[in-house]
């Protein structure tokens, strides 16, 4: 089911629909094992290594370009050798879907 997840694109989100429960959260990331969860759930989270501050930081750029092109929009953090990539549905203050794509999509791009 990952290969579902990579090749899914994120569906617009308006609002008004609730975020996935914890066990349905979980089920998601089973798919994903490098990824946790964090905020009871609200949002996930994945800490990547690099070799040095450029790797950290192409891997941040095209975690943004995938963003862009998907319209979704995760909160990034990175320094000499690390980024911390953490996705959640704003507009429900939770998990959707979508942002299970979204990891294995930056998942990919690590193994790219």
């Amino acid at each position: 089911m990952t290969d579902d997840l990579l090749s899914g694109t994120c569906t617009p989100c308006r609002g008004g629909i609730p975020p996935l429960t914890q066990s349905e959260a979980e089920r998601y990331l089973a798919q994903l094992p490098d990824w946790e969860l964090v905020d009871d759930g609200a949002r996930m989270q994945r800490r990547f290594r690099f070799g040095n501050f450029k790797d950290a930081m192409d891997f941040v750029v095209a975690v943004g370009q995938l963003a862009e092109t998907q319209g979704h929009h995760p909160d990034i953090a990175f320094g000499w050798g690390w980024a911390q990539v953490s996705w959640q549905t704003r507009k429900i203050n939770g998990l959707h879907e979508n942002d299970f794509i979204m990891a294995a999509k930056t998942d990919h791009l690590l193994a790219a």
